[in-house]
């Protein structure tokens, strides 16, 4: 036999070993697990060979782009939601459907969901993110699972103590203090760009300390992935195209190595200026645990440093900003809301910037702020994946299955809530979280379990000081150019902004 002949045989036997692996971990192992579930009397949409659900929820969406809901609404779930809410009202609560080659299990009881979140064993680990998601947060708390997450979490955890973000308040109020005097003389302001800006102030100033102005350059890098990345959802590629030098993968390879070169100088200034002490702001907080801790058990590296910048940064600001965006919202549409927050901010604190003690006496705000975060959740749906075969609930769950939990509909589902679920009414936490629904653990904005956001306390006690010197400042309404069309871009926003009119109280 030549050398021709052999090659041309090891060529064939690569080619049909990799048909083979390809056509196994495409089409046979996912149509395993979803006849297993399929037995069990699990329902769903069947999909196409190729593309699974992927088409029919991209038309479903694309058809709901356009929808514009009257003010007072907020059962939007149709627009950001259609195929869900298509599929259970076919399937029931608990259904599956694929993307692709993955299946993916909904389930939308609180029970099952406790289930999911509360494991401590590790059996329920976070899905790839993939590239895109993985440059915009890094691999940092969000994204870690089993013995990294343990250790980020021993590091990062000092630095989200009530103690330490007491000592952040101060920084939170200059911050929103440079955006209200912006205001003064404006009639009306698009207040989802400024808050959005105030928000990455905030972090810029508590995460990087006097390299602020280096760490708002993460901001914009940051805000261009998010671009990068809902371009992408729902988009069915080979592998390997996430290598090839595409105009796309090379835009975002230059974002993300600009956002790790600027994190890497504000680290090395750190490590350079040591002596003197790290920095009370959180990097500092970060790299002195990382600097004290025993090597093995609490270290981070440089890199792991640089994801859980990534990490606190996106997070700290995307979500905090769009939750007092929605705040802004419905305060506006419910001035009696309004006028009630504005009585006990004056009666607590007067014309004063807030100081933590005080803060933690806004029992109304609080209530508000949650129905806020239950009615507009900044995150509207999250997922875990099955790293075993294992039983939930009733149902045998097959390794590798994903599981996706819809935090916005729990959040608006009538059996929960009761019959005014998609109305604000503040007072249903009047007794607090766990009693506000008829389960404990529907309210699921910072999530549950051991995983529950490790930032939670920072993102509420920032939103309380911004909105506390808005209302001493201002009183605002809704602007007749609003078109009230909420919108899941990662994190739930007004698709075409929140412009607001304000009017200046006396000082």
């Amino acid at each position: 036999m030549g050398y021709l002949e052999l090659i041309v045989g090891a060529l064939t036997v690569a080619l049909t070993t990799w048909i083979w692996s390809f056509l196994v971990s495409f089409a046979w192992r996912p149509y395993l697990k979803a006849k297993r579930l399929r037995e069990q009397g699990v329902g769903g949409p069947k999909g196409s060979f190729w593309s699974g659900c992927a088409d029919e929820i991209n038309h479903m969406k694309a058809a709901c782009g356009d929808m514009v809901f009257d003010i007072n609404s907020h059962d939007y779930l149709n627009k950001i939601f259609p195929h869900y809410i298509k599929w259970s009202s076919q399937y029931g609560g608990t259904f599956i459907y694929s993307i692709g080659e993955k299946t993916r299990l909904f389930i939308s009881d609180p029970e099952l969901i406790k289930e999911v979140l509360s494991n401590k064993f590790g059996f329920y680990m976070k899905l790839d993110p993939g590239a895109g998601i993985t440059a915009l947060l890094g691999k940092g708390l969000v994204l870690t699972d089993g013995e990294q997450w343990t250790r980020h979490k021993r590091v990062v955890n000092p630095a989200f103590t009530m103690e330490r973000i007491k000592t952040m308040t101060r920084t939170m109020a200059d911050c929103a203090k440079s955006m209200l005097d912006q205001w003064q003389d404006k009639k009306e302001v698009e207040v989802g760009m400024y808050l959005q800006e105030l928000t990455a102030d905030v972090i810029s100033h508590t995460a990087f300390g006097s390299s602020y102005s280096a760490g708002k350059e993460v901001f914009l890098a940051q805000k261009e992935l998010i671009m990068i990345v809902l371009a992408s959802f729902l988009k069915l590629e080979f592998p390997i195209k996430k290598y090839l030098p595409t105009e796309n993968n090379k835009h975002r390879w230059k974002l993300e190595k600009k956002l790790r070169g600027t994190l890497m100088s504000i680290i090395e200034n750190r490590l350079a200026s040591k002596e003197k002490g790290y920095g009370n702001d959180l990097l500092g907080l970060m790299m002195e645990a990382c600097n004290t801790g025993n090597q093995g058990e609490t270290n981070l590296s440089i890199d792991e440093i640089i994801d859980e910048c990534k990490t606190f940064y996106f997070a700290g600001h995307e979500t905090t900003s769009h939750l007092l965006t929605w705040t802004m919202f419905l305060l506006s549409t419910h001035q009696d809301w309004q006028e009630r927050l504005r009585e006990e901010v004056l009666s607590e604190c007067g014309k004063q910037i807030p100081d933590p003690d005080k803060i933690t006496k806004f029992k109304l705000m609080t209530m508000v702020i949650f129905e806020v975060l239950r009615l507009y959740s900044p995150v509207s749906v999250i997922a875990r994946t099955a790293r075993k075969d294992i039983k939930l609930g009733n149902l045998m769950i097959p390794k590798g299955m994903d599981i996706i939990i819809p935090i916005a509909i729990i959040h608006h589902s009538k059996e929960l809530w009761g019959p005014d679920a998609n109305e604000f009414n503040p007072l249903r936490f009047e007794n607090g979280v766990s009693k506000a629904a008829k389960h404990p653990n529907a309210m699921m904005a910072f999530s549950i379990g051991p995983r529950a956001c490790v930032g939670q306390n920072f993102a509420l006690t920032e939103a309380k000081t911004v909105l506390c010197m808005i209302l001493q400042r201002f009183s605002f309404t809704i602007s007749p150019d609003y078109k009230h069309m909420p919108a899941d871009r990662i994190t739930l926003q007004p698709q075409k902004g929140l412009p607001i009119v304000l009017t200046p109280l006396e000082a």
